[in-house]
Parts: structure tokens; C-alpha cells; sequence
């Protein structure tokens, strides 16, 4: 990722920033373990969060619409994303089903994993990114109806603070015809099929 994307923030300072949050923390930055750390963690920032210099909605600008009158939900399960809790900047693990009702034209399906991941890599809490997910893609395709779920695992609950592992967050949203008739909604939570327990 560029320096320039930035803005007034240079490498520099970035990795100064780094070398501050070692020493708090109580160890020297100038050992030898810890050298290249504040380079490498500004380079993993860059990988993390690179969701900020992408727009979702350029994804699905590209559509197709002769696909042989096919009127049918459209479903893709198990998305995994990573993503950064915006409270304690800590990982968020885990995967999204996207179901949609076309309205004469469909999307690549790899674009829409591009979406999730566009939108993880962002600092989000889980409820945003969900929703964000099922806005673009009612934005973009104005489907019939849309449905988003998303399930993941969040590592400011299971290492720090209560501790709790093997907690999985389950967030929704449903539009259109996902969200006004009960019939496409179970169909799509079937074709889904969320599993207890299951959340990477």
C-alpha cells in the first residue's frame, strides 16, 4: 500500500507509532526481536485494512443479464473474512452467506466475495459490516430481495476481557422479499444451513 493513500500520516510516523505502543507495553524496541517489527506491522496494516481504497459497489457494476430465464435464489455460503473490531482494533474471524432474488440480472459470484471482502477490511464492528454487505448488493443489483448473515468469533471477547472462547456472533439483514415473506427467508436460512458451533 502507497505511502500518499496516507494522507498527512507518513511511514515514518506510522512506525514511530509502533515503536510508542512497545515501549508502553515494556519491552524495548530497539532489541534485536523487535527491529523490523514496526515495519512489518505497518505492512500488515496495509494488507489488514486495505478495504479503505477499494468501493464495493464497483464490484457489481458489471452484470449479466441473459442467463436463460433463470428466476431463482441465488446463494453463496461460507464466505470466510477477517476482519478488526473498531473497539479494540482485535480480530474478527469468521464467514458470511449472501443470498439474493434477481431482477434480470446476476453478478459473478467471485465479485461478491470481493464485497465481504472489501468491507472486512475495514475497522467494523460486525453489525455495520453485515448490513453494509446487503446495502451494496440491493444497491447495485436492485434484486428482488436480499439476505446477509454473517457469523464470527471475536478475539476482544475470547482474549481479553471475560475470556470466553467458542462464542460465535450470528447478525442479519434482510431486505425485499427476504425480509417480507417468511417462504424466501427459510428458504435461504436452509440453504445456508447454520451450524452450531461453526464459525471459521
Amino acid at each position: 500500500m502507497s505511502d500518499e493513500i496516507r494522507h498527512d500520516i507518513t511511514r515514518a510516523q506510522a512506525e514511530d507509532a509502533v515503536r510508542t505502543l512497545l515501549r508502553w507495553a515494556g519491552d524495548d524496541p530497539a532489541r534485536e526481536g523487535l527491529l523490523d517489527t514496526p515495519r512489518r506491522v505497518v505492512d500488515a496494516y496495509g494488507e489488514w485494512f486495505a478495504g479503505y481504497q477499494l468501493d464495493p459497489d464497483d464490484y457489481l457494476r458489471r452484470t449479466f443479464e441473459h442467463v436463460g430465464g433463470y428466476d431463482g435464489m441465488v446463494v453463496l455460503r461460507d464466505i470466510q473474512f477477517e476482519s478488526h473490531c473498531e473497539h479494540h482494533m482485535a480480530p474478527i474471524i469468521g464467514r458470511v452467506h449472501i443470498g439474493y432474488l434477481p431482477n434480470g440480472k446476476v453478478v459473478g459470484i467471485s465479485k461478491l466475495a470481493r464485497v465481504v471482502e472489501a468491507y472486512a477490511r475495514r475497522f467494523q464492528v460486525q453489525e455495520k459490516m453485515t448490513a453494509q454487505i446487503a446495502d451494496c448488493i440491493q444497491r447495485a443489483l436492485q434484486p428482488l430481495g436480499v439476505g446477509v448473515v454473517a457469523i464470527g468469533s471475536h478475539e476482544c471477547m475470547t482474549t481479553r476481557g471475560i475470556h470466553k472462547r467458542g462464542v460465535g456472533m450470528v447478525t442479519s439483514r434482510m431486505l425485499g422479499s427476504f425480509q417480507e415473506d417468511a417462504r424466501t427467508r427459510t428458504e435461504f436460512l436452509q440453504f445456508i444451513a447454520v451450524e452450531s458451533g461453526r464459525v471459521g
